[in-house]
């Protein structure tokens, strides 16, 4: 009785840890000069992707996405340095426009969809 209990419980240990769904790892990958970026959500979801350069510096563009798969943001780097023009989507049909120089806000603008029309604070 002993050893039938003790294959029970190893037959269910076993059964349980092979139905446990593997959690992806972030992923760094050489890219020539850059080092390409995967990273991910708890549940296995790509949370961002961008680049790196040799020394850790983010660079380049960056995206970031929901649980969903739907992009949040998309970001421009330069060595480090926040540059061009960003984008950041939110749940109630709004599109921020973020506009760096020098790493600085330099402008917003925010555009909303509302039905047939789409507004612009600009």
């Amino acid at each position: 009785m002993k050893k039938l209990m003790m294959i029970l419980v190893a037959v269910i240990v076993v059964n349980v840890a092979q139905a446990q769904e593997k959690v992806k790892k972030d992923t760094y990958i050489q890219n020539g000069d850059l080092i390409e970026a995967t990273l991910y959500h708890d549940d296995g979801t790509i949370s961002q992707q961008g680049f790196f350069t040799a020394k850790g510096v983010i660079t380049g563009e960056w995206v970031s996405y929901n649980r969903n798969g739907e992009k949040l943001a998309v970001a421009q780097y330069d060595k480090g340095a926040k540059v061009g023009t960003w984008f950041f989507w939110s749940d109630d049909n709004t599109l921020k426009e973020v506009q760096y120089s020098n790493s600085k806000i330099a402008s917003v603008n925010v555009w909303k969809n509302e039905g047939e029309r789409v507004v612009s604070n600009k």
